[in-house]
């Protein structure tokens, strides 16, 4: 065999090589965004999840696709995916709670695919989902044990974690819930924002969502609260939760948005740049695709 000959063939391999190596890191992000909630500006499910994809469209092999109004009818919407990210509202009208589909989750589940779920999303019953919520993402909000206070989160340290990667800190009001139900002993759950929640937290009555005499004690005895983790799970899947987001707002801060888009990134098993995902965000890009729910306030 002649050198040129030779040459080519290994210049072919290379090219193979590379060309494997950019499919390998290929990821496939599946937004499910919950139908319209709560008045202009909040739970603003289908906006956020446009903003979010808008952000990651711009991260060299990453794609993404929104369906908006819940669940998927798409048989194959989920097929490729990396990591779900569900934005939505939760309880018994949790999308992923509906008719089965918590069943194909699980298969997703077992296959290794991450899943981010982002405010009231994080809440499943304790009748159906609490138990594959806790192995999924690590944690949930529970009723009469967990609380959706309105509070300015004031978060100062990170853990060492790429989902952390180039977050500095910040302090935002929004409904942080806390006091959420975690796998026992927080096992292969790393808390990612924490914060000290003010006694005004517990200015509400005892309710499902609004207080109860276990939380009331951890508030008076100033316990730090986890808002935002990070799970791996046995299967080899990762899971994150984060229980801000109310205010669509709340996007715009280059922090807050960072942490979710790094966590998106990371559940998928993509690589987190080291200083965090670049984006910026417009006012008039925040106020597009909001649902029709009337004017603001």
């Amino acid at each position: 065999m002649i050198a040129s000959d030779m040459k080519k063939i290994v210049s072919l391999v290379a090219l193979l090589a590379c060309l494997a190596s950019a499919h390998a890191a290929d990821k496939k992000i599946v937004f499910v965004a919950g139908k319209p909630s709560h008045g202009p500006g909040e739970h603003e499910h289908r906006a956020g999840c446009l903003l979010l994809k808008s952000c990651l469209d711009k991260v060299q092999g990453v794609t993404s696709i929104v369906y908006s109004n819940g669940w998927p009818a798409e048989p194959k919407a989920f097929d490729g995916a990396d990591s779900i990210v569900i934005y939505a509202d939760g309880g018994g009208g949790h999308p992923a709670l509906q008719d089965d589909h918590l069943q194909q989750l699980d298969a997703l589940m077992k296959k290794g695919v991450g899943l981010a779920c982002i405010h009231y999303a994080t809440e499943p019953t304790m009748e159906k989902g609490e138990k594959e919520f806790i192995n999924w993402i690590g944690g949930c909000f529970e009723i009469n044990r967990s609380v959706n206070p309105h509070w300015d989160g004031d978060f100062k340290s990170f853990p060492k974690h790429p989902i952390a990667n180039g977050v500095n800190p910040f302090t935002i009001r929004d409904e942080w819930y806390f006091y959420m139900r975690f796998r026992d002993g927080m096992k292969g759950v790393t808390p990612i924002l924490s914060a000290i929640p003010p006694e005004s937290t517990m200015s509400r009555g005892d309710g499902e969502h609004e207080g109860n005499p276990d939380v009331r004690a951890a508030v008076k005895r100033g316990e730090v609260q986890h808002v935002a983790w990070a799970c791996e799970r046995a299967d080899g899947g990762r899971g994150f939760g984060f229980t801000g987001a109310h205010f669509n707002k709340n996007w715009g801060d280059d922090n807050f948005r960072k942490i979710v888009l790094n966590a998106i990134l990371w559940t998928a098993k993509a690589e987190v740049p080291a200083d965090g995902v670049q984006s910026t965000v417009t006012k008039e890009e925040l106020e597009q695709n909001l649902d029709p729910k009337g004017r603001r306030k």
